[in-house]
């Protein structure tokens, strides 16, 4: 029986930064190979994952669930008396990194520690500053001849924390962002086993998301779908998000709204929910998404795409935390929405039919 939360675990657990995504793939191949037909890869390196139609139509007809499978990240700038100085490779907040527990990936893994100047010794114009990355080392606890050996410029550098239980249904971990999505996307393929669908399904854990949407950009040419899909976290409330703008945790997932998404996309998710009593939470996002959808839009000639949203607190940190349901919600929102295609779907958000549509205020 799938469990979804061990699943998670081994998906935010895995350590695969932007662009050396080898050993999240290989989970996600394993997770993904007895629920799908055939597994390809993109000469960039996302994983895509094949459900054939059960009723294929005439001509075949694709969608595309996309989900990044990279994580935030640093690298090794320098090796100086055996502490290790970092670059930071995407997304990594200096603020949050002293004291957190690393794994330096040399030669063989090292767990380090991040550590700066103590509190002490630093002048009192500088004790209400946050660290900078210049500032900041990690210790592995070796003597320097040997961390020299074992630990070369280049080498990365990944949080290394477990995925912790919280209360209610809520869980903690790194890398939610975005191993949350392909999760749900692994619930999705999991709640298509018992339906019956007209089209191919492409399940894609895509790389690169967070050095510029790189692996959605190739995946989709490698596709070439009719219609897709995007997975990614969204900002949950919490002190200093904007109420306005934020989507509630355990209040389902996310659907976007903006010049990044198709409106007919949109509209039969909302009725698919809506049917199948499925709370969901309209996101309005003006201008680019920053999201796997803002590249798969306007791959090839154009791919009407929509966004689903997991709320998340915390993004970009140890401790990004979500509840299970929203991830359950979305995978089972996306299976119906998929059961719901026919050959005819294509006619029905065709853009001349939409703009008579809103011409008549429909």
């Amino acid at each position: 029986m799938f469990d979804l939360k061990q699943h998670l675990k081994s998906l935010v657990e895995s350590h695969a930064p932007s662009g050396h995504e080898g050993p999240i793939r290989e989970v996600i191949r394993t997770a993904w190979a007895g629920i799908t037909d055939e597994i390809e890869q993109d000469g960039l390196g996302s994983l895509i994952a094949i459900k054939r139609a059960t009723d294929p139509t005439d001509p075949p007809r694709r969608i595309m669930l996309a989900a990044h499978m990279d994580e935030i990240g640093m690298m090794v700038r320098d090796v100086v008396d055996g502490f290790i100085y970092v670059h930071r490779i995407s997304g990594v907040d200096n603020r949050i990194m002293p004291a957190q527990t690393v794994m330096v990936h040399g030669k063989r893994p090292l767990p380090g520690v991040v550590a700066t100047v103590p509190p002490h010794m630093l002048q009192t114009s500088q004790r209400n500053k946050y660290p900078t990355f210049d500032d900041l080392v990690i210790d592995v606890g070796l003597p320097a001849a040997e961390v020299a050996e074992l630990v070369r410029v280049g080498d990365l550098i990944t949080v290394d924390v477990p995925m912790i239980e919280l209360q209610n249904g809520k869980v903690a971990g790194k890398a939610m962002d975005d191993r949350a999505c392909v999760a749900a996307v692994t619930v999705c393929l999991q709640q298509l086993q018992g339906m019956r669908h007209q089209w191919d399904v492409y399940a894609t854990a895509t790389v690169q998301e967070e050095t510029g949407l790189y692996g959605a950009r190739t995946a989709a040419h490698h596709i070439q779908p009719d219609i897709a899909i995007a997975l990614d976290v969204t900002f949950a409330a919490q002190p200093g998000v904007d109420s306005d703008t934020a989507t509630e945790m355990g209040g389902g997932p996310g659907i976007g709204i903006g010049q990044n998404f198709h409106p007919g996309l949109y509209k039969k998710i909302k009725e698919t929910a809506e049917k199948n009593e499925i709370k969901v939470q309209d996101d309005l996002i003006v201008g680019a998404s920053g999201t796997d959808a803002w590249a798969i839009q306007v791959a090839v000639e154009g791919i009407p795409t929509s966004l689903l949203e997991v709320p998340i607190r915390n993004m970009h940190s140890p401790v990004e935390t979500l509840d299970l349901k929203d991830i359950q919600r979305a995978g089972r929102l996306m299976a119906l929405f998929i059961a719901g295609l026919d050959a005819d779907f294509m006619t029905a958000i065709d853009w001349e039919d939409l703009k008579a549509q809103e011409v008549k205020g429909i």
